[in-house]
């Protein structure tokens, strides 16, 4: 394997048995991991506008990968730049009522609305963070419709890094309150997610900084893949199913990517079922997996905000991945969503944000579909702290018959 140098090498080695690079996913040429270098050159020269970001790469391990491995060896970033402070090692919980209520006795739901800043996003932040420290960067910037900015901010501050934020003006105020507390520069946007992140890219280009931008910085999918090795540590095994709700596709690609490792590895025999779940007013990647493209008219509109994208960042990758080890993609409707969401609370006592309750909700619109002695896993990825006014939404009706 020839790895392309970049203008100083960052090639990484972990104790005699791993090496890591970057390798696009399109072209499949490899790279040295270098912070100037976020997407393929070549790839990238072919980018379209509205349309998904065009060579995407993603970390490669090189070596033997032990039976008992820690988490974070199997990352690009030794483990002194970690910032301090807690992300992952997140429960697998056994929700005992759910499993009755579904009558699915391997059921389990894997919540990182338990991360610090209460979403899965911090996973991504906390390796980014990691990288800038190594690096020597003081300055990192993000784009978000609420959660990254969040993540970023929070593990920024135990860091102590500089971070600035662009996130639209509709995004939910617990959202923009935490990333004020944190610290960050909050800079609202008269716009949807897709404008942020222009905004976002211009100021980097102009002002420097490292992007923490989905998909568009490698890191944010390498980071999401430890989701998918503590569910690996945590069962023992690989689960049969996994539920994710998906926006712009680096959630699910990073989980993809996880047990990829862990495939590559000899450590499982074959990859999990991992089903795409999309709210039905942002469906994009959904509709390029059954039509074969995106439509760069489409608009996405859904009150779960955490998955509302017009154009997927990562859908060409996402793409790559369910097409490759047979992935299944399920649309859910706002009212399907909401309605899962008081399910999971009541009946498990975990209040999960609407995007991270369209796992339950997929899960739901499919399990008849699926063996009952089956090992599924529900991804839940925020809290629904974070949007109490969209959960308003689904018990407002129950309160004013109580108070009737």
């Amino acid at each position: 394997m020839e790895i392309i140098p970049g203008r100083r090498s960052t090639l990484l080695e972990r104790s005699g048995t791993l090496k890591f690079f970057y390798e696009c996913s399109e072209c499949g040429c490899t790279f040295e991991i270098q912070p100037e270098l976020m997407v393929c050159p070549a790839c990238s020269s072919k980018q379209q506008p509205d349309e998904p970001l065009r060579g995407v790469l993603e970390v490669r391990l090189e070596g033997s990968i032990a039976a008992d491995f820690d988490i974070v060896d199997l990352l690009p970033v030794e483990k002194k730049f970690f910032p301090p402070i807690p992300v992952g090692n997140t429960p697998l919980w056994t929700p005992i009522n759910l499993r009755k209520r579904t009558g699915f006795e391997n059921l389990f739901i894997k919540d990182d609305s338990l991360n610090p800043t209460g979403s899965l996003k911090d996973r991504a932040s906390y390796l980014v963070a990691a990288f800038a420290v190594r690096e020597g960067i003081s300055d990192v910037v993000v784009a978000s419709t609420g959660n990254a900015a969040s993540s970023m901010a929070g593990i920024g501050a135990a860091a102590a890094l500089r971070i600035k934020i662009f996130i639209p003006v509709s995004a939910p105020r617990a959202k923009r309150v935490q990333s004020l507390q944190y610290g960050a520069r909050v800079v609202l946007v008269d716009g949807n997610y897709d404008m942020a992140y222009e905004q976002s890219m211009a100021y980097t280009r102009e002002h420097g900084g490292l992007s923490r931008n989905t998909a568009y910085n490698p890191l944010t999918i390498e980071g999401k893949k430890t989701a998918a090795l503590e569910i690996y540590k945590q069962l023992g095994r690989a689960p049969d199913y996994v539920f994710i709700p998906t926006g712009d596709g680096v959630i699910l690609g990073g989980v993809y990517k996880g047990f990829r490792d862990l495939l590559d590895a000899g450590l499982i025999e074959g990859m999990p079922m991992l089903f795409a779940v999309q709210a039905a007013g942002s469906c994009a990647i959904l509709t390029a997996f059954r039509q074969g493209g995106f439509d760069p008219a489409y608009r996405s509109q859904t009150v779960a905000d955490s998955i509302a994208v017009d154009i997927p960042k990562n859908g060409y990758y996402a793409l790559k991945y369910l097409r490759m080890y047979d992935g299944q993609c399920s649309v859910v409707e706002d009212e399907e969503i909401l309605e899962a969401q008081k399910l999971l609370a009541s009946t498990t006592g975990l209040f999960a944000e609407p995007a991270a309750s369209a796992a339950l909700a997929g899960f739901l619109s499919a399990k008849d579909s699926i063996r009952k002695d089956s090992t599924v896993v529900l991804l839940v990825t925020g809290s629904g702290l974070k949007d109490v006014q969209a959960a308003m939404k689904a018990v407002v009706d129950e309160q004013d018959g109580e108070s009737g």
